[in-house]
């Protein structure tokens, strides 16, 4: 777990806790297991899932990966041939790509919890269609439910469209904070992968992507002053 301040990070983890507040460490140990079990049981609902035709010519799921108290969830699109291969997201160029982007804002993959819309991979890297992304949604609902980010980052065209479908493209929404009724803060990005088809947009996810530790921000302000409303 990790508490994003500007461009300055302060991260926590189980050690720091015993030295803060060590009477805290057995609970939050007993909550980081509970939350890995949950996450391996939606990983074994995908193993065994047959909702549309991708299960078929998978050679692996590719779940997700990362911190399980993320306060960051990154969505992609859907696996590549390397991510069918290694059951692993995100691990190809654009992979390589995500995590310079992520090391330029001070995080690492440990820090944040990366999915996919889908989770088998399309033949031929093709584009995921509706109904595909409409079956595996439901896998991705119960990840962002356990994890509980703070934000949850959708990468990519796909991934926008899935959450925020009413709002317009990527272009007009790139790189802006958006609350939904359901109570999740959105940060819509460019994926990684456009980088390497167009090198101009490097720079362009470059600077988006130092945004996000202010949107962080803006988003526990938000959660904060929310809490205190409640609260009288």
């Amino acid at each position: 777990m990790y508490a994003k301040l500007s461009s300055r990070i302060v991260r926590f983890d189980l050690f720091t806790l015993y030295l803060r507040q060590p009477e805290l460490l057995f609970f939050a140990s007993m909550d980081l297991e509970k939350t890995k079990e949950q996450l391996i049981n939606v990983e074994k609902e995908i193993a065994s899932c047959q909702l549309c035709p991708l299960y078929k010519t998978r050679r692996n799921i590719v779940p997700g990966e990362g911190n399980p108290h993320a306060e960051i969830m990154f969505i992609g699109e859907a696996p590549g041939a390397r991510e069918d291969e290694s059951g692993r997201p995100f691990c190809g160029p654009a992979g390589k790509f995500l995590d310079q982007l992520l090391d330029s804002i001070g995080l690492q993959r440990a820090d944040v919890y990366i999915a996919n819309t889908l989770k088998c991979r399309p033949p031929a890297n093709r584009d995921p269609l509706p109904e595909e992304k409409s079956a595996c949604r439901k896998y991705l609902e119960e990840q962002i439910a356990i994890i509980n980010p703070k934000i949850v980052v959708t990468l990519g065209r796909h991934s926008t469209e899935t959450y925020l479908p009413d709002l317009g493209g990527i272009t007009k929404l790139r790189a802006k904070l958006y609350h939904r009724a359901n109570g999740i803060f959105f940060f819509p990005l460019y994926h990684p992968a456009a980088a390497l088809h167009n090198g101009a947009m490097r720079q362009t996810l470059l600077d988006d992507f130092a945004k996000l530790p202010d949107a962080i921000v803006q988003v526990k302000a938000q959660l904060a002053k929310q809490k205190k409303e409640n609260a009288k």
